[in-house]
C-alpha cells in the first residue's frame, strides 16, 4: 500500500473549513502527528495543490475529537492550526469557528447521540481548557443543517448553533491581563495585552496611521503595516510570558476604531501574518472584553454598555459579529461567559488519505 486513507467528516465551521478527525485515528505521538497533519492540508505550496487546504489561513485548520474524560464533557476538542506555505503546524491555539462543527461532527461520528429535536454536546477545548456548551438541531435524532441563521463571512443560510464560553479567561497565559498592565507600550504603539479565549494584542488603528475601515486586500497590502505589527506582537509575546512567539500563531493581533455602522466598535483581526477576512469567534470574545474593560485601548472609541449581560456589536471586514457577554464590573471587569450564534455545514466524508511514507496507519 502507497497510501493511508484516514476516516473524515469535512466540514465549514463557521467562516472557518477543515478536515474533522476522530484522535483514535491519528498517530499518538506530536512529531508524526504534525507530519500527517501537513500532508493532509498540502501544506508547503500556495494553494495547497497537493493536499485538501484552501490555500489561506482558515481553510487549513483541523479538529481531532475524542470522548472526554472531564466529569462535565461529552467530548474532547483538540486543535491544530496548520500554515499554507511554511510547514508549520500550531497547537497552542484554539478556533472557535471550527468549533462551531464540532457538535455537529462529534454526532455524525457517533460521539454524542442526539437526545431530541435539540442537542447539548459539552465541550473541552483541550488545548486551552475552555469549556463550551453548543446546542445543534438534531431533529429526528439526525444532524439538520438547513436554517434561517445567517453569520457575516458565510453564503445563504443555515440552521443555528449556540454556543456559550465559560472558563476563558486567561486561557493561555494563566491571567486575563497577562503583563499586569491595562496598557503597555511597545516601539511607541501603545497596547492592551488581554488573554480571553485567545490571547490577544490590541491596538488602535489611529496608532499605525490607519482608519479601522480598510479592506483585508488593503491591510494584506499594507507590509509596511504588518511589518510594524509584527514587531510589536514580538515584544508583546514576550511581555505575556509566552517566549519567543516569531514561529507561532499567538499571541494574535486586533486593531479598534470607532464604529461606523450601529455596531459598538469597529475591529480588524489578524492571524496574525494575514488579516482575517471576518473575525474569529475566540478573537470576539476577546476583543469584547477589551471594549468592556475601562482603562483599555479602546477607552474613547465607544460608548461603553454598564448594564450585564451586553450585547457587544463588533463591526469586522464582512459585516458585524455579535458576542452577548455576561460580565461583572466592581474594581475590574471580570467575564462570566460570552455566548455566540454561529453554522457549521457537512461538506464530504469518508477518507483522506496521505503517503505512506509520512505514517503507515494503525
Amino acid at each position: 500500500m502507497t497510501q493511508t486513507g484516514i476516516p473524515y467528516v469535512f466540514m465549514r465551521g463557521g467562516t472557518s473549513r477543515g478536515p474533522y478527525f476522530n484522535r483514535a485515528d491519528l498517530p499518538e505521538d506530536r512529531e508524526t502527528l504534525a507530519e500527517v497533519l501537513l500532508a493532509v492540508v498540502g501544506s508547503g505550496h500556495a494553494i495547497n495543490i497537493d493536499g485538501i487546504g484552501g490555500g489561506v489561513a482558515v481553510t487549513t485548520k483541523v479538529a481531532m475529537l475524542s470522548p472526554s474524560d472531564d466529569d462535565w464533557a461529552d467530548v474532547d476538542y483538540f486543535f491544530a492550526q496548520v500554515s499554507v506555505e511554511d510547514r508549520l503546524v500550531d497547537f497552542k491555539p484554539t478556533c472557535g469557528n471550527i468549533l462551531s462543527g464540532v457538535g455537529p461532527a462529534a454526532v455524525e461520528m457517533g460521539l454524542v447521540a442526539p437526545t431530541g429535536d435539540e442537542t447539548e454536546v459539552r465541550i473541552r477545548a483541550v488545548n486551552t481548557g475552555a469549556r463550551v456548551l453548543a446546542r445543534v438541531q438534531t431533529p429526528g435524532g439526525a444532524m439538520r443543517y438547513g436554517g434561517d441563521a445567517a453569520i457575516a463571512g458565510v453564503p445563504g443560510t443555515a440552521a443555528p448553533i449556540a454556543l456559550n464560553f465559560m472558563g476563558v479567561v486567561g486561557s493561555s497565559t494563566g491571567a486575563f491581563l497577562p503583563t499586569g498592565n491595562l496598557r503597555d507600550s511597545f516601539d511607541g504603539i501603545e497596547v492592551t495585552c488581554m488573554d480571553v479565549a485567545m490571547p490577544m494584542v490590541i491596538a488602535r488603528a489611529a496608532d499605525f496611521g490607519l482608519s479601522g475601515y480598510e479592506t483585508v486586500q488593503e491591510l494584506d497590502d499594507n507590509r509596511d503595516f504588518f511589518a510594524r505589527m509584527e514587531a510589536v506582537r514580538l515584544q508583546a509575546g514576550a511581555a505575556m510570558g509566552m517566549g519567543d512567539v516569531s514561529q507561532s500563531v499567538t499571541p494574535k493581533f486586533g486593531l479598534l476604531a470607532p464604529a461606523r455602522d450601529g455596531g459598538t466598535i469597529c475591529t480588524r483581526y489578524f492571524m496574525p501574518w494575514t488579516t482575517h477576512p471576518s473575525m474569529a469567534v475566540t478573537g470576539s470574545q476577546c476583543l469584547a472584553s477589551c471594549a468592556l474593560t475601562p482603562g483599555t485601548v479602546a477607552d474613547g472609541l465607544l460608548d461603553r454598555p454598564a448594564q450585564s449581560p451586553a450585547n457587544v456589536v463588533l463591526e469586522h471586514a464582512s459585516g458585524t459579529i455579535e458576542v452577548l457577554v455576561d460580565f461583572e464590573l466592581n474594581n475590574q471587569f471580570k467575564l462570566n461567559s460570552a455566548g455566540l450564534l454561529r453554522t457549521a455545514r457537512k461538506l464530504a466524508d469518508g477518507r483522506v488519505y496521505v503517503p505512506a511514507t509520512v505514517w503507515g496507519g494503525k
